[in-house]
């Protein structure tokens, strides 16, 4: 049984991946192979500290998942390698620690060069590389810094240029910049004890992936401290080709005990340790840490255990004696969202991003007063910068339309807003440090991401990445069959709107087409925007199916009461506004309604279980990928923000009704079940789990684990060789 699959695997890939239907048709081998279809896209730009050189990392053509260190002269704009990877590295093997770093930040797949520091001065800049570090200078020359089997994790050069640090085997060094041997400054890592370091639930939950804070006149160092002595392990086996490495992990699943948790400032060299006073709950997560301009105190973010409140503190750096400055504190069935904002202002008033009216907004803070600077039925996604001199405030936000995302300016102190970027695009956007100039990047469903350098007033300066498909581009052969994106809305029986998107073949009259019916639908995501899709969906429109997605309630960026519907329910509301879609899709002329298969990874996999469960029959075949099946086995931060913190008492019968394991004989249609065995995030307990579930029902179903893959699996040129092969035989491409 087992050959005879495999053999119409290969045989179905073969034809998937070499035969196009026209000649201008994308194939799954191109999707995959480099160069990058949507052009060279250069990562982590910024500004040298002169604003003189723009600096980014750039893929290698022959290997676009591999970086280099580019800097441009803004002046002449013209581009030179600064630091090549392959001469420089050492090809090295990474740390288990940096590894999952890199895994959280969702760079996995990387290699080479992933990140970068400029030194205060502007004449250096910190390279991190295969485990070392490295210190490039503008003229080309690179010094190796560092040589230890260990690796270094979170290494940063001091504000004022003058001293480097890291982390090393769990404890914190600071050595000078220019030389000599580093020196260890905290007492005790080693065993569950890490210092420096952000616990698991920061980086994968939180957006904080470092656990030290250099004061702005390098005085002081803010450092945590955590002991994962009371997290419970999972067996993580790392299953390879080659062999197989266990590992236990510390995984703090919902409703048991996180971390330990505490935050000591001291000096650069150890000394006049003082521990801050974060309060008597030791139950709590430290969210943020920010040093005031002046280095006189600092501001911590203090996030109570059930995320219902959000204290921020302020420290006095030489006792560690704190107060509540202010508090944030969630409405009845919600929590409260952690936000990047916070702008301290030189007369020491704050700027911070707030849900307090339903909305994500600016507010101002002053002597115990708050002013709200924003305002309406949209959403601010970040703060960009500030220019107080010029009296104006800088931020990207979906007010013109939910679809997108703009960058727009405003008073420092409230009134009209202006927007500053192109209609018809989704924005990001990074500044200077006084707000005068900004790298501003874009695309939309018919243009690649591009990059420009913008002024104060939004006008361009110059194309950082012009990316224009013209000959050359490597999308440029395709454009003939790139199909349109369409977008619309639906209304659900209970009166919500969503918003959907679709991508159709070239419909021939009287004909229906299955569809590629594809979701995430969990919270902190928006699936349906204005930006440059995945080729992927080419690939399948040229396939001849329609590719069909739509945002459900419980997703981001539509205020809060939106987001919220899914508060002590997952799996619920979700599945009932996909199921709209699905109706919306059946009322089509040209789809065929016993043809549309649903597909989702990670919480899109969680969901294609349930879409099944709770509607046999609607849906053709359902794939899912690395899914939750009991939120028991997920992270705390996560689960308990919207299913609450006890699963075991009285949020037990919202965790049971949210599980997709207990229904998993209910699915009567084709099931194709992925999981990557080294998935350090949705473990792999859940699939096996939920597969000895089905099992044990003598339910059918197919099942494709991934040795050594983790919860980035999904980007594997055979997952989707895999999942076509499967629609194939259960959906059927093209029209009938």
């Amino acid at each position: 049984m087992l050959r005879t699959l495999a053999a119409a695997l290969a045989a179905s890939a073969a034809v998937l991946m070499t035969v196009p239907a026209h000649a201008d048709d994308l194939t799954l081998e191109r999707v995959f192979a480099s160069p990058d279809l949507a052009g060279e896209q250069p990562r982590a730009l910024r500004l040298s500290p002169d604003g003189k050189l723009i600096t980014s990392l750039r893929p290698r053509a022959d290997e676009k998942d591999r970086y280099d260190l580019w800097a441009m002269n803004t002046a002449t704009g013209q581009w030179r390698m600064l630091v090549d990877s392959k001469k420089v590295g050492t090809g090295a093997e990474l740390s288990e620690a940096e590894k999952m770093q890199r895994e959280r930040a969702r760079i996995g797949g990387q290699r080479g060069i992933v990140a970068y520091q400029w030194s205060s001065d502007g004449r250096s800049i910190l390279v991190p590389l295969d485990g070392d570090l490295y210190l490039a200078t503008l003229d080309g020359k690179v010094t190796r810094l560092t040589n230890t089997p260990g690796g270094e994790l979170n290494p940063l050069v001091s504000p004022k240029g003058n001293l480097l640090s890291f982390v090393r085997d769990q404890n914190l060094y600071v050595s000078d910049l220019n030389g000599g041997q580093p020196r260890k400054i905290t007492p005790d890592g080693a065993g569950t004890v890490h210092w420096g370091e952000a616990e698991f639930v920061a980086q994968e939950e939180m957006d904080r992936s470092t656990g030290y804070w250099w004061s702005p006149d390098e005085r002081y160092i803010a450092v945590e401290r955590f002991d994962e002595a009371p997290v419970g392990t999972v067996t993580r086996a790392a299953i390879g080709a080659d062999g197989t490495k266990v590992f236990e992990q510390r995984y703090p699943a919902a409703g048991t005990p996180n971390v330990l948790v505490d935050l000591y400032v001291m000096r650069p060299d150890g000394t006049g340790s003082v521990k801050v006073d974060m309060g008597t709950d030791r139950d709590i997560y430290l969210a943020r840490v920010k040093w005031m301009p002046d280095g006189s105190a600092l501001l911590v973010q203090r996030q109570s255990r059930d995320q219902t409140r959000l204290d921020v503190l302020k420290v006095d750096p030489t006792t560690g004696k704190s107060s509540v400055l202010f508090s944030e504190q969630a409405g009845a069935k919600s929590w409260v969202n952690l936000s990047n904002t916070l702008s301290v202002l030189k007369d020491g008033s704050l700027i911070w991003w707030s849900e307090r009216d339903g909305h994500g907004h600016l507010y101002r803070y002053a002597a115990n007063k708050w002013t709200q600077l924003t305002k309406g039925p949209w959403e601010v996604a970040e703060l960009t910068g500030v220019d107080e001199d010029g009296g104006r405030l800088f931020f990207t936000a979906n007010k013109d339309d939910v679809l997108e995302r703009h960058l727009y300016s405003m008073p420092l102190r409230g009134g009209a807003i202006t927007r500053l970027t192109e209609a018809g695009y989704w924005n990001a956007a990074s500044a200077d440090t006084n707000a005068s100039r900004f790298i501003v990047s874009r695309s939309s469903p018919t243009q690649p991401t591009q990059i420009y350098l913008a002024d104060a007033t939004g006008n361009r300066v110059s194309w950082l990445n012009e990316n224009a498909l013209k000959p050359g581009h490597p999308y440029q052969p395709y454009l003939s069959s790139h199909a349109e994106t369409k977008f619309g809305e639906l209304k659900t029986a209970d009166g919500a709107t969503l918003h959907w998107e679709m991508l159709t073949p070239r419909l021939e009259p009287g004909r229906r087409y299955p569809v590629f019916f594809e979701h995430y639908g969990g919270p902190h995501s928006q699936t349906v925007s204005r930006n440059w899709g995945n080729p992927l969906h080419q690939y399948l429109v040229d396939r001849g199916y329609v590719v069909f997605m739509i945002d459900n309630r419980g997703s981001a960026n539509r205020g809060k009461a939106f987001e919220d519907a899914i508060w002590h329910a997952m799996g619920s509301i979700e599945v009932r506004d996909q199921l709209a879609g699905a109706e919306y899709l059946k009322s089509l002329p040209f789809v065929d309604r016993k043809r549309i298969a649903t597909y989702g990874w990670s919480y899109g996999g969680y969901m294609t279980l349930k879409m099944l469960e709770a509607n046999p029959g609607v849906y053709a075949a359902g794939i899912s990928g690395a899914p939750v099946t009991r939120w028991e086995l997920y992270d705390t931060h996560y689960t308990e923000r919207y299913m609450g913190a006890d699963p075991k008492g009285r949020d037990a019968k919202a965790y049971a009704a949210s599980a997709a394991i207990e229904d998993g004989p209910k699915i009567a249609d084709p099931l194709l079940l992925i999981h990557g065995m080294a998935d350090d995030n949705v473990v792999l307990d859940n699939s096996t789990a939920f597969a000895a579930r089905l099992q044990s029902a003598n339910t059918p179903f197919e099942m494709m684990m991934y040795p050594g893959k983790t919860h980035s699996a999904g980007r594997d040129i055979h997952v989707w060789t895999t999942i076509l092969g499967f629609l194939d035989r259960t959906v059927g491409a093209g029209p009938k």
